[in-house]
């Protein structure tokens, strides 16, 4: 099939009986700890519409309708692999963290230039009773099968090529988004409910974290290797709030997953948190913490190592992940390098998975990407010779 193709495999394959071998376990290991012949490397948002044939595919086709068709899904997650062949380490499905708001009976639509939008938000407490995941017979593998189906048949798409991760959005995120009805500049809404409603608000995020859990959990028997949460809106919060409001979520999803699947890595990525790292290193059982570009990765992973020893856990392995700002891409090809470069060094020799300190950008050149990626090959492997 060529490169630039929009066309899905003609067949779908739900078995996950059994599963084509892995070829390609760098992310996997390093995830776990050990030490390897270079960083591997992913991008998020690398299926999307910075790529020609992902825009091919979304002509025709609405944005949760590519979500919810297992074989739409599959070919915009393999169109990256395709494009980028044997340069990216691990493939992330296409899906959306605002399917699980979807999941407990919220509408979303994805609004073309503007976005994801609520028609009809949770304004007060209140509006929490039309939530359906307490009512009898709730299923979150009901609701969200066509995730499963979509993971499944990735699975044998890629044949190996790379190991595919899943993922969800984190409470506190997904929370502010269900009650601002969108994005927001301030958060004024969700954040009001965080002082004003504190009880319900705990109650919420419970919810949400209880439903997450479960789905990661389901994602994983369908077939992910590896799975991501997304508190996309952590940096919203201040040190305090944080700790009470997102840190806790994220470690009661981390606990119930690693007691149904302990070797699974589980990476979070609590973007704009950088004063929780210490936290989110010693009080949670993520594998991996993912950062973002306003953190240096030198300080970040001498934090945490203290903190672990300072915790009795010099032990337990955290990787970290990151961190090039998306906007480099923008620049040009010498500067692409040389910033990779010195991302690759700042982290070391060893538990790095190399990636944007945020998303891939609807108007990245996707030849820059390739840059980007073949930079980490060679600058990862210079560091460990």
């Amino acid at each position: 099939m060529s490169p630039h193709s929009s066309n899905p495999a003609p067949s779908v394959n739900f078995d996950t009986a059994s599963f084509p071998e892995l070829k390609n376990d760098l992310y996997i290991r390093t995830a776990r700890g050990e030490s390897t012949e270079r960083a591997p490397v992913w991008c998020m948002r690398q299926a999307g519409r910075y790529l020609p044939e992902f825009r091919a595919i979304r002509v025709e086709n609405e944005f949760f309708k590519v979500c919810r068709s297992p074989e739409l899904a599959t070919e915009v997650t393999v169109q990256p692999l395709r494009r980028y062949n044997g340069l990216l380490d691990a493939a992330i499905i296409f899906s959306d963290i605002l399917v699980i708001p979807q999941a407990m009976g919220m509408e979303v639509q994805m609004i073309p230039g503007k976005g994801p939008h609520f028609p009809d938000p949770l304004r007060s407490p209140q509006d929490m009773a039309r939530l359906t995941d307490k009512q009898v017979g709730f299923s979150v593998d009901k609701e969200l099968d066509y995730v499963y189906k979509a993971i499944t048949n990735t699975r044998h798409v890629l044949a190996g090529q790379a190991p595919l991760l899943g993922f969800v959005g984190a409470p506190w995120t997904l929370m502010a988004y269900m009650i601002e009805g969108g994005g927001s500049k301030t958060f004024a809404l969700a954040k009001a409910w965080l002082f004003k409603h504190a009880a319900e608000s705990h109650g919420l995020l419970t919810r949400i974290a209880d439903v997450a859990a479960e789905f990661l959990i389901g994602q994983v028997r369908a077939g992910a290797q590896a799975v991501q949460v997304f508190e996309s809106w952590a940096g919203e919060l201040g040190p305090r709030d944080f700790a009470e409001f997102s840190l806790p979520y994220l470690a009661r999803i981390a606990s119930r997953v690693k007691s149904q699947y302990p070797d699974v890595p589980m990476t979070v990525f609590a973007k704009g948190a950088h004063y929780a790292l210490e936290q989110l290193a010693t009080e949670t059982m993520y594998d991996v913490i993912s950062l973002d570009w306003t953190i240096d990765p030198v300080s970040a992973r001498q934090r945490i190592d203290s903190a672990l020893e300072a915790k009795g856990q010099s032990g337990r392995s955290v990787v970290l992940q990151g961190n090039l700002d998306p906007t480099v891409l923008f620049g040009d090809e010498d500067t692409i390098r040389s910033r990779t470069k010195t991302m690759c060094q700042e982290f070391g020799a060893k538990g790095h998975i190399a990636n944007l300190g945020h998303g891939m950008m609807p108007s990245h050149d996707p030849e820059l990407l390739r840059v980007f990626l073949e930079s980490v090959h060679e600058s990862s492997k210079a560091l460990r010779k």
